[in-house]
């Protein structure tokens, strides 16, 4: 081990971590800081000793610091080490009092024990501890102790090389690490959907979920599904724990690649599938606000936000009592998740789609879909001239229609949707399709006169249906 160069070989900075139970003042702290460059300084110059008196006086102001510990523990195995490689007859012109090389590797074990207790999620401690114990000669303990920290972290460098380097210490003893895979076991398991931690978040009560099981958990109520205390996170403000999620990763990566390979396949479905929010018809264009409360669609959400942001929205026909066959995409451009877990979101209709099937996935709806556009004459024909002037006729009057509107004195006239869609401006007639869905989204029309324009594939009609509700609302006759 007295061949490694490792930054676990070396000692670690002193730095500013004022927190809990060990909380400082800040002439303590300046005091231990300096003691802590003290001692590292003489480490470096090989002044032993010195350093551990340092170490020592850190520790008396902040018992069980961890820096302080493994600095100590460092220290007290290079003395061993050197005293083990000091040879005899310089004791004739120097003799060195203390104590002995055995006592040095001891204390150094004893720090790196405490080391880990605090730090068992880090290889350092595994490494520290191993050196010591190979200095005593405890071989097969120090196996153990490296395997396990090869656990912790499977790709350490100075772990690796402290095992290779035991071997030749104890050939046979060691097999090699390529061939060392770590022990699964029920602790890496989330109890809900009983398979490996994937982003797992460890609740304030002290257990651990995958992050989408607990959230879906907290949709039907806000209790640890394990002891049932009540807790307050939300997926905004609370973090998957790192520690955890780098072990499991580092650990079981195929495992891990296929419980990504699962989640990713729930949230980036593919241009052909779409979720179904089941409420209302909604067309190309139009913006609308939703307060999503069911469990369900919470939980359909949060995937999307997760993926590319975009649902179907799907109303139930009333011929038949099921869901309509044509349906819109929407975006959501705005989510705000409100601390009892429902959504606020601000949606935008885009585009337009027939659904070939659908099933129920968690709850909520999924479709396998068919995106569908107008068909248009072709370009240079005199039915496309037509249509373009059809629809810029139309945009002159509705300009017309949205001046009166605003003028008027009847307080219908002034709601709805005349301010939001004003916010954006009137799409140019040369595209006809959009421009017709912005056409009819200026009045607030009957589900069942929207779905109807929703499954139209005649620009022209779109429009000339548009110029009837808009003359028969400013009439007033329109039946709503």
């Amino acid at each position: 081990m007295a061949g490694i160069s490792s930054g676990f070989d070396d000692v670690e900075e002193f730095v500013w971590a004022n927190e809990g139970q060990n909380a400082m003042s800040w002439d303590r702290f300046n005091q231990v800081f300096n003691l802590m460059q003290k001692g590292n300084k003489a480490f470096r110059e090989n002044q032993f000793e010195d350093a551990i008196n340092c170490y020592s006086k850190a520790h008396n102001f902040k018992p069980g610091d961890p820096v302080i510990l493994s600095n100590r523990s460092v220290t007290f195995s290079r003395m061993s080490q050197f005293l083990r490689d000091r040879p005899a007859s310089s004791s004739e012109y120097e003799p060195l009092n203390g104590l002995d090389p055995t006592t040095h590797a001891e204390l150094a074990l004893k720090d790196a024990e405490k080391v880990m207790s605090i730090r068992n999620n880090s290889p350092k401690p595994y490494f520290l501890k191993a050196k010591a114990l190979i200095l005593l000669e405890q071989y097969e303990d120090a196996h153990d102790t490296l395997l396990t920290g090869l656990q912790i972290d499977p790709f350490s460098n100075p772990l690796q090389v402290a095992l290779r380097d035991l071997e030749r210490i104890s050939p046979g003893l060691i097999r090699s690490t390529e061939h060392v895979k770590p022990q699964r076991s029920d602790d890496f398991d989330c109890t809900l959907c009983l398979k490996l931690l994937y982003e797992p978040i460890t609740t304030p009560c002290g257990h651990s979920f995958c992050r989408p099981c607990l959230f879906q958990s907290m949709d039907h109520g806000n209790k640890c599904p394990m002891c049932r205390t009540v807790i307050f996170i939300s997926p905004r403000t609370c973090s998957i724990s790192v520690t955890l999620n780098n072990i499991i990763q580092k650990n079981f990566p195929e495992e891990y690649a296929e419980r990504k390979s699962e989640h990713d396949g729930l949230t980036n479905l593919g241009v052909d599938l779409m979720p179904l929010f089941v409420m209302d018809v909604v067309l190309p264009c139009q913006k609308l606000s939703l307060n999503i409360f069911e469990p369900r669609y919470r939980l359909m959400v949060r995937r999307i936000m997760e993926g590319n942001h975009r649902m179907g929205m799907v109303v139930i026909d009333s011929t038949t009592g099921s869901i309509a066959d044509f349906a819109c995409e929407v975006e959501i451009t705005e989510c705000e998740p409100l601390p009892d877990g429902r959504f606020y979101l601000e949606v935008l209709g885009r585009r337009r789609f027939r659904i070939i099937r659908s099933w129920d996935q968690d709850g909520y709806r999924l479709a396998e879909v068919e995106w569908i556009q107008d068909i248009y004459p072709q370009e240079g024909t005199r039915e496309m001239e037509d249509l373009r002037e059809v629809a810029s006729e139309a945009a002159d009057f509705a300009r017309s229609w949205i001046r009166r509107a605003k003028e008027s004195t009847r307080t219908d006239w002034r709601s709805r949707r005349l301010e939001l869609l004003q916010a954006e401006a009137m799409p140019t007639p040369q595209d006809p399709e959009h421009f017709s869905f912005w056409l009819v989204n200026l009045l607030n029309l009957r589900p069942a006169d929207r779905l109807a324009l929703l499954c139209l594939r005649d620009t022209k009609e779109r429009i000339q249906r548009g110029l009837i509700y808009l003359r028969a609302e400013e009439q007033g006759c329109r039946m709503q």
